[in-house]
């Protein structure tokens, strides 16, 4: 019985094993001794490691066996055990037995959900292949999926008109192309076109391959697709990625793969919508602009800007920015103004981070280390609620974070991930119309005196009000310094105007007085302070502000937090120019 739903299939399978049991039929104990014999070389396939072996993939030494067995009953003058209806069938004249496409149907239900089932089918598949494809590509090369599918349609188009199935992108043939050595696409054209010589050539062999076979390469493959390490795996992402691989499963079995899809990713909307205790914030932005792009001119870097949220429904807008960025450039990925980020967007950018790594850019991730997560996984969602009950936080630990840590102990530093409220050190003019919330990620020397950390501050008021995230150095001085400030010349002369401070020049340094803004109100023990040897090495070094209130330095390179390679930069900055301070003070005392 092929009637009902999967599971009705399956429930069938104890009545046919014990009905078969009762009363056997020796063609049909032959058909499943073929389907015990082809699941076991699936099974085993893998586990002989022999060069010569593994050149034929598991599926082909299924029919190569099959059809020996075959011959060696007509060699043998024995009757085949299987009958016509258990083996594959073929037109004898493939040619004179083709159809045209008939529409007769097209009013009815049936055809639309067979056209949009099987468009996801092929859709779904073909993107997971071409993802696969890309990570086993030796050339790194990333495809373009937008023309592949195209492509994969109109061929689908012709295929029907001559009476054939939907195309699709299949990795088990890619697989095998890239592990020969295939680096273009007529790896793929001879493949097709050694597939058709071997239907118009070997009719006969073909005919002979169980039906039983090939259902038990399906059996495997679909096992494959859903065995207890997969569950596991799954659950070790997070318990609502669990959730939603269930639900949508359970809705595949019971009624079919349109409504599973549809029914999975509601679920998936309802879920994160409980996770955050926030609709609005899905209804609210989910079509307005929330990625921001440019090139930073300083260092070249591209900066990418996330607000709001980004999932499944808007990743789409991310993936369109970096696309346009070349491979073998450094982006900066911010999500410091972003609440919720899921599994999705976390596994795709794992994807780019490969791709870019490949080619020799970098994609660094940060602000993901200010949002919450229940997971050790790495792309587990973020989001910006507490927990109920969280663990030490260093299971919790983003990419950067471990390369902050990392970068503490090559420095021989302490790292401290927890948030701090102290903030009394800070007294900076910097921070004068800023109002700083709290600290974190700190990098702290041996001797207290060095600390790079992350922070959060404020800016205005009400409607006007902006939070900010940033990266800066923390530098106590051993002996005391004038007041100063310095920055870009014309960035923020009118802010340091107003609190007092006047643009000082430097004598016989032009090019540091046309680049740099001064500011202090000691003119003559600031101009003792710029030495030549401190003056040349602001010159030679990327910008940044540097302010001193007497006591101690403030480095500041953008108002963003920085990846681990700009904060391992800015420290060796900071030390440098602590030295040559500190040489100064000496000399002065």
């Amino acid at each position: 019985n092929t009637r009902g739903s999967i599971v009705d299939l399956l429930i069938q399978i104890p009545n046919g094993l014990l009905e078969l049991a009762r009363n056997p039929d020796p063609e049909i104990l032959f058909a499943a001794g073929i389907g015990v014999m082809s699941l076991l070389v699936m099974i085993f396939y893998a586990k002989i490691r022999n060069a010569y072996f593994q050149l034929v993939p598991a599926p082909m030494w299924i029919l190569i066996l099959t059809i020996v067995l075959s011959y060696i009953y007509t060699f043998a003058n024995t009757p085949y055990p299987l009958g016509d209806q258990f083996l594959i069938a073929l037109p004898d004249n493939i040619i004179s037995s083709w159809r045209g496409p008939d529409f007769s149907a097209w009013k009815q239900k049936e055809f639309f959900l067979a056209v949009i089932a099987i468009t996801l089918i092929a859709s779904i598949e073909s993107l997971l292949s071409i993802k696969a494809i890309d990570k086993l590509d030796p050339m790194s090369r990333r495809s373009n999926v937008n023309k592949d599918l195209k492509a994969l349609g109109l061929a689908t188009v012709v295929s029907g008109i001559l009476g054939g199935l939907n195309v699709v992108t299949v990795i088990a043939r890619s697989s095998v192309n890239v592990n020969n050595g295939a680096t273009n696409r007529s790896s793929n054209f001879f493949h097709a076109l050694f597939l058709i010589l071997f239907i118009l050539l070997f009719q006969s062999q073909l005919k002979r391959i169980p039906l039983a076979a090939l259902a038990a390469i399906l059996v495997y493959t679909g096992y494959k697709l859903a065995t207890p390490q997969t569950f596991k795996r799954i659950a070790q992402v997070g318990w609502e990625q669990l959730v939603i691989f269930m639900a949508t499963l359970l809705t595949t079995l019971f009624t079919n793969l349109i409504t599973g899809i549809g029914f999975g990713i509601l679920v998936t909307f309802i879920l994160h919508v409980f996770l955050n205790r926030n609709l609005g914030l899905f209804l609210n932005h989910l079509r307005k602009p929330n990625i921001l792009l440019y090139q930073e001119a300083d260092v070249g870097n591209y900066y990418v800007s996330v607000k709001h949220f980004c999932s499944f429904l808007n990743f789409y807008k991310l993936k369109n920015k970096l696309d346009v960025i070349p491979e073998n450039e450094d982006v900066v990925l911010d999500f410091s103004m972003c609440q919720f980020v899921d599994h999705t967007v976390l596994e795709g950018l794992g994807n780019y981070m490969g791709t870019f790594q490949k080619k020799g850019g970098n994609v660094d991730i940060i602000g993901l280390d200010i949002l919450e997560t229940g997971s050790l996984h790495p792309f587990a969602i973020r989001k910006t609620l507490p927990l109920s009950s969280l663990k030490p936080i260093e299971r919790y630990f983003t990419k950067r974070q471990e390369g902050l840590k990392a970068a503490s102990e090559d420095f021989g530093w302490t790292y401290i991930p927890e948030r701090s409220f102290k903030k009394d050190y800070l007294n900076f003019v910097f921070f004068h119309t800023r109002e700083i919330r709290y600290t974190y990620n700190q990098l702290v020397s041996e001797d207290q005196e060095c600390r790079v950390l992350d922070l959060e501050f404020s800016e205005g008021e009400f409607i006007a009000k902006e939070v900010v995230k940033a990266s800066a150095m923390h530098m106590e001085l051993e002996a005391p310094l004038p007041s100063f400030t310095l920055d870009r010349e014309g960035l923020l002369q009118w802010l340091y105007g107003v609190a007092g401070f006047h643009d000082i020049d430097i004598p016989k340094h032009p090019d540091f007085n046309r680049r740099f803004y001064l500011l202090g109100d000691n003119p003559d023990a600031i101009r003792e302070v710029f030495t030549d040897e401190l003056v040349l090495f602001l010159e030679s070094n990327p910008y940044y502000h540097i302010e001193s209130n007497g006591k101690a330095i403030l480095v500041l390179k953008k108002e963003r937090l920085l990846g681990v390679q700009e904060i391992k930069r800015m420290i060796y900055f900071g030390l440098q120019l602590k030295r040559i301070l500190h040489s100064k003070s000496g000399q002065n005392s």
